[in-house]
C-alpha cells in the first residue's frame, strides 16, 4: 500500500508539473539582464539628493544602494505561481503590420482585462507610488493604511523594470509572432529569435566590439552621450507632453513605430542578421537605452522631489 501512494504521489506531482509548465507564459524575457542593468545605471546619477533619499529608503538592504541591482527583478519573479498574473506586464501587443499604438485597443491581457500592459503597469505603479511620504523621526516610513494598502517597494521595483521593458520597440509588437518571439532566425552562426536579438544579443555584440566587453563601459559612453551630445534631445525626453508624471503611451508609440522601420525590416523567418543588421540598428538600441533611463530618471524626481528632471540634466 506505501509503495501504491508513493507511486500515485509521483503520478500527482507529475501532471502538476507538466500543467505548471504549459501554462506558463508564451513571452521571453525583456532587455537581457545587461539591458535592464544599463538603464537603471543611466538614471542613477540624474536622480536629485531627495529622490535617492526616497528610492534608498524603499530599497530592501541586499540593494545595498544600488536600485540597478535589483531592475531584473520583475522578470526574476514573474515565473512564481505568486507574479504569474504580472507577465503581461511587460509588453503590448499591436495589430499585425498597423504600426501604431492605441492604448484602449491594445492595453489588455489575453483574457482582455483592460490596463494589464506594459504601459498600464506603468501607469498603475507610478500611481502607487504617489502615495509615498519621506520618512520622519516622528512617525514610520509609511502611515498605517498606506503601508497595508501597496507594496510601495515592489512598485519601484516594477516600475524601474517596465520602463525598460516599454523602451525595447519589440515590447510593443505584432500580436502574431509574440513581439518577435516566433520569428526564428540566425544571429551570426547562431539559430535564436528576433526578440532575443533586441533583448540581448545585440548589447553583448556592442560590448565584446566596442567596449572591451564590459557593461561600465558602455553605460559610461552612453551616459557622456546623454550629457554631451544629446543633452538638449535629452531633457525633451524626459518631458510629458499633457505634464504627467509619466507618459508611457509616448513611449509606446515610439517602440511600434522603431519595430516596424529597424527590428521587424529585413528580418524574415530564416534569414540571418548580421554585421549590416547589427550596426544599423545598434544606434537604436543605445539610444532606447538612453532614453529609458532619463525617462526613469525624470519620473522618480516628479514623484519624490519638486526637481526636474531636465534640471538635473542641465547640472552634468
Amino acid at each position: 500500500m506505501a509503495s501504491d501512494g508513493s507511486g500515485l504521489r509521483r503520478v500527482l506531482l507529475l501532471v502538476c508539473l507538466v500543467l505548471c509548465v504549459a501554462t506558463l507564459p508564451r513571452r521571453a524575457g525583456a532587455w537581457g539582464a545587461d539591458g535592464h542593468h544599463a538603464a537603471c545605471l543611466i538614471a542613477e546619477p540624474l536622480l536629485t539628493p531627495t529622490t535617492w533619499k526616497a528610492v534608498n529608503s524603499l530599497l530592501p538592504e541586499r540593494a545595498n544602494g544600488s536600485l540597478a541591482s535589483l531592475c531584473t527583478w520583475a522578470d526574476d519573479i514573474k515565473w512564481m505561481w505568486k507574479y504569474h498574473w504580472t507577465a503581461p506586464l511587460h509588453y503590448i501587443d499591436t495589430p499585425d503590420f498597423l504600426c501604431r499604438y492605441d492604448y484602449d485597443r491594445d492595453c489588455h491581457d489575453q483574457h482582455g482585462q483592460k490596463g494589464f500592459c506594459a504601459s498600464g503597469a506603468i501607469n498603475n505603479f507610478t500611481s502607487q507610488l504617489t502615495n509615498y511620504e519621506l520618512p520622519k523621526a516622528s512617525r514610520p516610513l509609511l502611515t498605517k493604511t498606506r503601508a497595508s494598502e501597496y507594496n510601495l517597494t515592489e512598485a519601484l521595483l516594477f516600475l524601474a523594470h517596465i520602463v525598460g521593458d516599454i523602451h525595447q520597440p519589440l515590447h510593443v509588437g505584432f500580436t502574431s509572432d509574440a513581439g518577435g518571439n516566433t520569428i526564428t532566425v540566425h544571429w551570426y552562426r547562431r539559430k535564436t529569435n528576433l526578440h532575443h536579438i533586441w533583448d540581448t544579443e545585440m548589447i553583448v555584440k556592442a560590448e565584446d566590439v566596442y567596449y572591451n566587453k564590459s557593461l561600465s563601459n558602455m553605460v559610461d559612453a552612453i551616459i557622456l552621450n546623454i550629457t554631451n551630445n544629446w543633452i538638449g534631445e535629452a531633457q525633451l525626453w524626459g518631458e510629458c507632453p499633457k505634464g504627467e508624471i509619466a507618459c508611457p503611451d509616448t513611449y509606446a508609440a515610439e517602440s511600434i513605430k522603431l519595430a516596424c522601420q529597424y527590428a521587424y525590416r529585413n528580418a524574415t523567418p530564416g534569414s540571418t542578421l548580421a554585421d549590416e543588421y547589427f550596426l544599423s540598428r545598434l544606434p537604436i538600441v543605445e539610444t532606447r537605452l538612453a532614453q529609458a533611463g532619463v525617462r526613469l530618471a525624470a519620473i522618480l524626481n516628479r514623484l519624490f522631489d519638486t526637481k526636474s528632471a531636465s534640471q538635473r540634466l542641465a547640472s552634468h
